[in-house]
């Protein structure tokens, strides 16, 4: 899953603006009214007219057709093979996208494994009983120890019954990073015992943290996010394969 970088908050209120004094064309209204979310208008060739859009978190790119009478819906190419659609939902749909994701992750409860400071920031949706977030922990050491990188575990409860009362153990603790460290270092043999009652402040954090994992369409831990070089947001899905480490943490 990719997402791109974010625009500047003026050219967005602009585009929002110029979309507003626009009057839409009857396809794409028909378009909208099925649930695409119109975030600006674009030039294409051959007298079609682009739209970009937004639909179900993905980008989708329409086309109208010079009489205004049809929509395409789909990636457009030249004579050489380049994807003109690419650029134009980069600007206005992946690029919004990834800001507001990168936000609310920031927002969530989430346990910092690293050092503030540390250049590079990953996040990732994390379970106490995940033993492929386990993984990826101890993957990411060399990285963490070093003051690369902090990666920040967004707690849930989703593969156990006894999951979201460990998450809220760890959430609840005196100091949760050194909690963290303890449970995953331990691996299998951790010791980490499951709240009897969770209290409501820990309750709404694991509840809104399972809310934003549920608007990001995600059913599996651990979800990584991360910027690669060009700072687009990217995901994975489970623990990565050893040669997609650098690409997630930086060059060791």
């Amino acid at each position: 899953m990719r997402f791109d970088t974010f625009l500047p908050l003026t050219f967005a209120l602009l585009a929002c603006a110029s979309l507003q004094a626009e009057e839409l064309p009857e396809p794409i209204k028909q378009l909208q009214a099925k649930g695409a979310v119109i975030k600006g208008s674009f030039d294409a060739p051959d007298g079609l007219r682009g739209y970009a859009a937004e639909y179900r978190n993905n980008a989708l790119a329409l086309y109208l057709t010079a009489n205004g009478k049809h929509v395409l819906v789909g990636n457009l190419f030249d004579a050489q093979g380049q994807d003109l659609s690419a650029a134009p939902l980069q600007k206005l749909v992946y690029g919004p996208m990834s800001k507001a994701i990168w936000a609310k992750m920031e927002k969530s409860a989430w346990i910092a494994d690293g050092k503030p400071d540390a250049p590079r920031t990953v996040y990732l949706f994390s379970d106490p009983n995940c033993p492929y977030c386990n993984l990826f922990w101890q993957q990411a050491r060399s990285w963490v120890t070093s003051g690369k990188v902090q990666l920040r575990h967004i707690m849930v409860g989703i593969i156990r019954q006894d999951s979201p009362a460990k998450s809220a153990a760890l959430l609840a603790s005196q100091d949760p990073s050194k909690a963290l460290q303890a449970h995953e270092s331990a691996g299998k043999a951790s010791t980490l015992k499951p709240l009897d009652k969770i209290p409501d402040s820990v309750q709404k954090q694991l509840d809104d943290n399972l809310a934003l994992m549920e608007e990001l369409g995600l059913s599996a831990t651990p979800t990584i996010f991360y910027q690669d070089e060009n700072g687009h947001l990217q995901t994975q899905q489970g623990a990565p394969r050893p040669e997609m480490l650098e690409q997630i943490l930086g060059k060791r």
